[in-house]
């Protein structure tokens, strides 16, 4: 198997990218490496906010070492569910992680739910605990995405735009490569290449600006769970422009629609509802209690009046 990547045109050659490490005797996975740096990293960036908005960084801590196992059978599951074409015959390779196959969507559902729950038997304020949680995980999806580079996965159709990535025939599954990206092959030192959008690459500067956009945004937010509603709204719409340009898409069954597409469109709508409803909410709400102030203002001063003239006749 041919082991460089290339990125023609920003001249980028990379001669040897390996897939896993051994130490021992023992091989590991650069993805699973790879997305053991992300929860770390996620963990330290959601402590670090516990501790500048005074909450106590040991709970995420806590949170963390649940969250993390539930959201990776979550992520299993889900990708089991929409590919189960690949596991009916043997079921056995369900439980095979080494194989790949995890879905961030799965991960995500399972996470908030155990959030939810933690939060509950804790007794801790849930959309904080999201808000500040959400920091974490877009942190672990913008490092996690590179684990698909190393696997040579979870690419796009064929490009010969700036970031185009050039992957040997041999080192991708075939299944993924489409008749037009099988057209634009390209032949250089006697290696085949194909040459895609490196979706990988486009999701993780995507969310890389998200989150710096939700770093400053979350000390002017307007009420508890609406920087995590923005997480959602700003990933939902990113994953649906990502997912039309991939060809390993999990297919809703009988419709044939790319499924994170329609999960993407779904969590962008239903978090922009949420939001706007929320600030419309709140904004009246001030309004009547600006009224309420006014009002009660002018009562106290309508009295004072009355009283301050019968005064002076007294006199």
């Amino acid at each position: 198997m041919d082991m460089n990547i290339n990125f023609p045109n920003l001249h980028i050659y990379l001669e040897h990218v390996g897939k896993s490490i051994s130490i021992g005797g023992f091989t590991i996975a650069f993805y699973g490496l790879t997305l053991a740096f992300a929860m770390v990293a996620g963990l330290l960036v959601a402590m670090r906010e516990a501790k500048r908005s005074g909450q106590d960084p040991d709970t995420y801590f806590d949170l963390a070492i649940i969250a993390i196992i539930c959201s990776l059978i979550g992520a299993r599951i889900y990708y089991v569910v929409f590919a189960w074409d690949r596991y009916r015959d043997n079921l056995l390779n369900i439980f095979n992680f080494r194989q790949g196959g995890l879905a961030i969507y799965g991960g995500v559902i399972a996470a908030i739910i155990t959030t939810y729950l933690f939060c509950r038997k804790k007794k801790l304020s849930f959309p904080l605990v999201c808000d500040t949680a959400g920091l974490g995980l877009i942190t672990g999806q913008i490092i996690g995405r590179w684990g698909n580079f190393f696997n040579r996965e979870c690419f796009g159709e064929y490009s010969d735009g700036l970031l185009a990535m050039q992957l040997p025939v041999n080192a991708v599954r075939q299944g993924e490569i489409t008749d037009n990206i099988a057209a634009h092959i390209v032949e250089a030192g006697g290696v085949s290449y194909i040459q895609v959008h490196p979706t990988f690459l486009y999701e993780s500067l995507w969310n890389l600006a998200l989150l710096l956009f939700l770093v400053w945004y979350i000390r002017r937010k307007k009420f508890d769970g609406e920087v995590f509603l923005l997480y959602l709204f700003g990933y939902g719409v990113g994953r649906f422009w990502v997912e039309s340009l991939r060809t390993d898409q999990l297919l809703v069954p009988g419709i044939g629609v790319p499924v994170s597409m329609v999960v993407g469109a779904v969590m962008a709508a239903v978090s922009l509802v949420w939001i706007v409803t929320v600030r419309v909410k709140r904004a009246k709400c001030e309004r009547i209690s600006q009224k309420d102030d006014i009002g009660g203002d002018e009562g106290a001063g309508g009295h004072q009046a009355p009283s301050g003239a019968g005064t002076e006749k007294t006199e």
